[in-house]
């Protein structure tokens, strides 16, 4: 059986749903305009028909924002300078700590800057192919969309992107795409994003408009007349409980990926506060759907915690391969160029290293399953940078990848500019995660979610490097539309702990 092909049980029965009036194969009412437009326009006409909220009411409403990541931190940000009353919440001891810091290749945008037939529909496309169609189209459109302003704000806030000669701003391709839309700074393009958006973020905090929380972990949401008002937070270094009200919650958490033993997530990535979420009735969409990216170093012992990351940016210039012999021991330079197997490149000709994140650790497992992989453990592929290093020559390598090449060097121990690199698949992302509508809005009324911590866009498999793409359209050019929208109605209704105080003066 090729790795396209699948067997269908005949005697699977889905569970029964646990869900009050949801049950297997409904579709939920997203709160989109639906019909009224056609689906590209979908976002245009949500912005053009949203609620406002005066600048004389904004400090009227108090937002929570908990997680500071480029969905946290960006939301955050956003809303204290449109004049909103923000309290944004971190576990860490500052907002920059947050994982996004942690990601690498790039982020997509459709702005069309080369002549290679790019744009808004091809990025809807690609993503939506990529997620296997099992995405909401209509926040693919969004996506899409939004990406041209989100390159554009991030460099005016400071991202130092990588430029061509000319100053332009330059681009590379990614995993299951034909052109080339992705922005990026080397292999630190996490690193530089959150750096960007905690500037912004800390600048708002600076100015009084945001309050900064850290040490500070979601212990439970608070529920009250059918609608999120709170949270109650733990000080990690006191203890202390405290309550929070507020009159929406913003949770921007990050994912679930450490369910895996082995995940390149920081150990500290938890997923509580999602699940506490979940705990008050909050659903929960695509909790199966979880990316294992296809270049991770490898288990090299039985004692490692957690595997790390290698950018999937690497598969633009390097080529992977095994031997040709099952349980070959001789070292990669020694095995002759007819008697190594460029797999993928054999397999899908036409994207060849750069197929989908799911079919390139697909082909890589079944490499490795079927006794052609290399390494100590057996358990890894070849990533060779060889033929780059012939045809570009080594300091252009080092310009694009030295960080990334550093890395490897030092966790491994072997120089990729000498000896290929070894990688293999390894949980890194979780699609699923806390549903929710249109306006990014879950469940439950006044709780609201973003980035990885949610489920939209990616289907059932994120096309590489719109994870940091997702992140920031969330923060920067969502919820800054979706939460007014919400609050408008709600002028003039009290904040549960003020209205309590005020009962008990009575």
């Amino acid at each position: 059986m090729s790795n396209t092909e699948a067997t269908v049980a005949t005697d699977f029965q889905a569970p029964e749903s646990i869900v009050d009036g949801v049950v297997i194969g409904k579709v939920l009412g997203d709160n989109s305009p639906g019909a009224k437009v056609s689906m590209k326009d979908h976002w245009q006409y949500q912005k053009d028909h949203a609620n406002l909220v005066s600048p004389l009411n904004r400090r009227k409403f108090r937002v929570m924002v908990v997680g500071t990541g480029l969905a946290g931190g960006a939301a955050a940000a956003a809303l204290g300078e449109l004049g909103y009353d923000v309290k944004v919440f971190t576990y860490h001891d500052a907002p920059r700590r947050a994982h996004s810091i942690a990601a690498q290749g790039g982020v997509n945008s459709a702005r069309g800057k080369k002549v290679d037939n790019d744009g808004a529909y091809r990025h809807v496309k690609d993503t939506v192919k990529g997620g296997d169609y099992r995405c909401r189209e209509n926040d693919c459109w969004r996506l899409a969309v939004e990406s041209v302003r989100v390159i554009d704000h991030l460099n005016a806030i400071g991202a130092p992107f990588a430029r061509e000669y000319g100053g332009t701003l330059a681009t590379r391709s990614f995993g299951g795409v034909q052109v080339s839309r992705t922005y990026y700074t080397r292999g630190q393009t996490g690193q530089q994003l959150q750096l960007s958006t905690t500037s912004a973020l800390q600048r708002q905090i600076g100015l009084g408009n945001v309050e900064i929380f850290t040490h500070n972990e979601l212990v439970d949401i608070i529920v009250a007349d059918g609608r999120c008002q709170g949270a109650i937070m733990r000080n990690l270094i006191t203890g202390e409980l405290k309550v929070h009200t507020a009159h929406a919650v913003i949770l921007a958490t990050g994912g679930y990926g450490n369910v895996y033993h082995m995940s390149t997530l920081a150990k500290n990535s938890n997923a509580s506060a999602i699940m506490r979420a979940y705990d008050q009735g909050a659903y929960f969409a695509s909790p199966s759907f979880i990316q294992f990216h296809p270049t991770g170093l490898p288990v090299n012992a039985h004692w490692q915690s957690k595997t790390i990351l290698m950018s999937e940016s690497l598969r633009n210039d390097a080529r992977i391969w095994t031997p040709k012999k099952k349980g070959d021991e001789r070292p990669a330079n020694d095995i002759p160029e007819d008697e190594r197997d460029y797999f993928l490149e054999r397999r899908y000709p036409a994207f060849g290293n750069l197929v989908p994140r799911d079919v390139a650790s697909r082909a890589n497992s079944q490499q490795i399953n079927a006794g052609y992989g290399v390494g100590p453990l057996k358990n890894s592929v070849y990533l060779d940078l060889r033929d780059a290093i012939e045809r570009l020559g080594q300091p252009v390598i080092k310009e694009r990848y030295s960080n990334l090449i550093q890395m490897y060097e030092e966790a491994i121990g072997e120089d990729p500019y000498k000896v290929p690199m070894r990688i293999a698949p390894t949980c890194h992302f979780t699609m699923g995660g806390l549903w929710s509508d249109f306006n990014q809005m879950t469940s439950i009324p006044g709780l609201f979610t973003g980035g990885e911590a949610s489920w939209t866009y990616h289907g059932a498999n994120r096309l590489g490097a719109n994870s940091l793409l997702s992140g920031s359209v969330d923060g920067w050019f969502t919820l800054p539309f979706t939460i007014p929208n919400y609050l408008g109605p709600l002028l003039g209704t009290e904040r549960l702990a003020t209205m309590l105080r005020r009962l008990s003066r009575l």
